[in-house]
């Protein structure tokens, strides 16, 4: 099973252009795997399992430290590490190295070589507002860059939530008309919730929106700031030739002011570090970029919820009506912009207003109506169908229809004055 970086890179590196056994070459894994993944566009799912150290462990500081004084070949170190009473295998000792290395060069290509297409940089930044009362409060900049033209796209926001920071990348797309190959980060708890095992465990809503868009997420290595540079300098750029001395009247004004600043000023100047006009090379570098998808990814707040027997679900304190056909069952809610949509698999059920007062049941009483509808036509309809027991009766009573006879007919039949056929 592979990781979900390299699973991302093998699209990236598809991108690129280079073919199935380049492909495997470059990312130390079989060409059948970077098929198998090509074709079937599934993103890799684990199981958890515990795993056994690895014999190579006590070593691998010991390795690092020598890859850090010269790029010393997996056979020599094979050897010092037999003095060292390692027992296990040249092969296991030649991987670990290859990661190493491949991580060494990586990091020299992030910091000083950008291919057009290639790379993107986002980061936050907070900027502070000072009301007429004197109360500051803080808003916050996402910024986008393009490594290789330093094109920027940019816009503030209220509140650094998951759905926010998804809609800045969607606008941001647009805005530079395409979509790089990868997007170095910081270790923020969109991207990173952590690690596990030594490897970096992903936001899992995160990784389907950069599936949806096919591009690589790369998180920074830690205490490595020069890595992410290009956009902590833009950010440090709108805060001095934009932020310092204007006037904030709203969010909307500041958005589509800052919007007009980019388009006219940042994005159309002379760069200091490539010293070509930003737009000029943006221009170059736009047929390298991927192509935007379709339908945009849909960035709700996406929870499950189990409908009760009273038709209703509970979400933040408050409880919602649902159709009566659902009780019992799980349901999506997806949740964006105080709008509340409620899903049973890809059906589309009922439409709610999110109310912020806690406690109270909000939906249209008719849904309880439509379920007293629906209990009598099920009573009706079994009065009128016949059951297993009486099928084949004459009538639909449990108790046959039989003919009555005088009890004087039947002395006759005892004494043979009658026949029994009668």
């Amino acid at each position: 099973m592979i990781s979900w970086e390299v699973f991302m890179d093998i699209f990236a590196l598809k991108r690129q252009g280079l073919g199935l056994r380049a492909i495997a070459r470059k990312l130390g894994i079989h060409r059948n795997t970077v098929r198998k993944h090509l074709e079937g566009r599934r993103l890799p799912t684990y199981r958890r399992t515990k795993r056994r150290d690895s014999i190579l462990a006590p070593y691998q500081q010991v390795i690092t430290d020598w890859l850090e004084e010269d790029s010393y070949q997996a056979t020599w170190i094979v050897d010092r590490l037999r003095q060292m009473s390692y027992t296990g295998s040249y092969d296991t000792v030649k991987q670990y190295v290859r990661k190493v290395k491949q991580q060494k060069t990586r990091l020299a290509y992030l910091r000083f070589e950008t291919q057009p297409g290639q790379q993107a940089q986002a980061d936050w930044g907070d900027f502070q507002i000072q009301g007429p009362e004197g109360k500051t409060t803080t808003i916050y900049l996402f910024a986008l860059l393009l490594g290789f033209s330093r094109v920027v796209y940019a816009e503030f926001v209220e509140r650094c939530t998951l759905e926010t920071f998804l809609d800045c990348h969607i606008r941001g797309f647009r805005y530079l008309r395409g979509i790089p190959g990868e997007i170095l980060y910081d270790n923020m708890k969109h991207v990173v919730v952590g690690k596990e095992n030594g490897r970096v465990v992903f936001n899992t809503e995160f990784l389907h929106f950069a599936y949806h868009y096919q591009f690589t997420a790369k998180p920074c290595p830690a205490y490595s700031p020069w890595v992410k540079g290009k956009v902590e300098r833009p950010i440090d750029y709108i805060r001095e030739r934009f932020w310092r001395g204007y006037r904030f009247e709203s969010l909307e004004k500041t958005n589509r002011d800052l919007l007009l600043w980019l388009d006219e000023v940042a994005n159309d100047r002379i760069h200091g570090t490539h010293r070509e006009v930003v737009r000029s090379r943006w221009e170059r570098e736009l047929s390298q970029l991927g192509k935007l998808p379709v339908v945009d990814y849909d960035t709700s707040v996406k929870v499950f919820r189990k409908v009760y027997k009273d038709c209703q679900i509970s979400y933040n304190g408050t409880r919602y009506l649902v159709p009566h056909g659902v009780v019992g069952k799980k349901v999506m809610l997806k949740i964006k912009g105080g709008i509340i949509r409620i899903y049973h698999d890809q059906d589309l059920l009922i439409t709610h207003q999110e109310s912020t007062e806690r406690g109270s049941v909000v939906g249209d009483p008719r849904i309880y109506e439509a379920l007293k509808e629906d209990r009598s036509q099920r009573i009706r309809k079994y009065g009128r169908v016949k059951g297993r027991a009486t099928r084949g009766l004459s009538t639909g009573s449990l108790y046959p229809q039989v003919q009555y006879r005088p009890l004087g007919d039947y002395d006759k039949l005892v004494h043979g004055g009658a026949l029994w056929s009668n």
